[in-house]
């Protein structure tokens, strides 16, 4: 008897916490994906699917260093304000008030030691990309989610674009290989592809999943294009561009013809994704998944370093799980 009144008591609480509404916190106003995400959840013409959800406070910091950070931060402020955000003075500030969060900082640097904050607080964490601004991080902040046991998922918008997903899930052919194009722009205190490059990434391993083993890159100072052989004898490739139109998109190699990967069609598709992790609490992209986007990263640089030579994405991996083994020693 005493065991069927406490699940009952335990189930109640769960059912009255599901019901709730999900107070989320953003950390990080420096970045234009912060706005987007608060007028879906707060905005006047705000969806019925997002009534369960409103983001209740923001901490703006934010990059220190990039300028074409830190110059948004006092007009994101403004912006986010007037849609009914508290502004707070500090993380842990934040956290007292927030269920969940959403970490924005557009520095990838600064992502590491603002999550950390939040695995502390057991606070479930999107994470947007770059989850780091270099393997190592990228690592270190999985270790750390792993210790405190708190779920993060990490992504690019063009993760969702439809034909992406589509191709993904085989609907449109076998994928035999796919190239995807991408702006290329370079910020020098993040691994190149890290800034920009990233989402034609992120939307060349969508479609053509895991299991990259070697990677190599040839680099002008206008655009790189990189090659990554997968172990079933694919191929796929990433153009960055740095010069004349720089457009998201791409074409997929399938048994039944030449496919595109599809356009970027805003943020929203990427916030229900985010708000139905925060609901359930399971990752819709996997850690390996993500830290193969990372190696791929890692492992392009390498090459361009040794003048386009072909780099092993496992010796990549080891030396970046040996140097995010000292990033974590280093916040104790």
């Amino acid at each position: 008897m005493k065991l069927r009144i406490i699940l009952s008591v335990l189930l109640s609480g769960f059912l009255f916490v599901s019901h709730a509404q999900m107070k989320i916190g953003i950390i990080g106003l420096d970045t234009s994906h912060s706005i987007a995400f608060t007028k879906f959840i707060n905005g006047a013409d705000k969806k019925e699917e997002y009534k369960d959800f409103q983001i209740v406070a923001a901490y703006p910091y934010g990059s220190k260093s990039i300028k074409s950070s830190y110059d948004r931060i006092p007009g994101y402020i403004e912006q986010v304000k007037e849609m009914g955000v508290e502004i707070v003075s500090s993380i842990p500030e934040l956290l007292d008030k927030v269920d969940c969060v959403l970490l924005e900082t557009n520095d990838g640097n600064l992502h590491l030691e603002q999550a950390y904050e939040v695995f502390k607080a057991g606070k479930i964490m999107f994470i947007d990309k770059p989850i780091g601004a270099n393997l190592a991080q990228a690592i270190a902040i999985y270790e750390l989610s792993k210790k405190y046991n708190v779920p993060i998922f990490s992504s690019s918008a063009l993760r969702y674009v439809p034909e992406s997903q589509k191709l993904r899930n085989g609907e449109l052919g076998e994928v035999q290989g796919v190239n995807t194009y991408t702006p290329g722009t370079l910020e020098p205190s993040h691994a190149d592809m890290a800034w920009y490059g990233i989402h034609g990434i992120e939307a060349l391993f969508t479609v053509m999943g895991t299991g990259c083993v070697s990677v190599n890159r040839m680099s002008s100072e206008g655009s790189d294009v990189i090659v990554g052989l997968w172990d079933d004898g694919r191929i796929g490739t990433v153009r960055a561009i740095r010069e004349g139109h720089r457009p998201y998109d791409g074409h997929a190699f399938t048994d039944k013809g030449i496919v595109s990967t599809g356009k970027y069609q805003g943020y929203e598709p990427l916030l229900r994704e985010i708000l139905n992790f925060f609901t359930t609490g399971i990752p819709p992209v996997s850690e390996k998944e993500t830290l193969e986007i990372f190696t791929f990263i890692e492992a392009a640089d390498e090459s361009k370093g040794a003048k386009g030579k072909i780099v092993s994405m496992e010796e990549t991996f080891k030396k970046g799980a040996k140097d995010a083994r000292k990033l974590i020693r280093k916040l104790k």
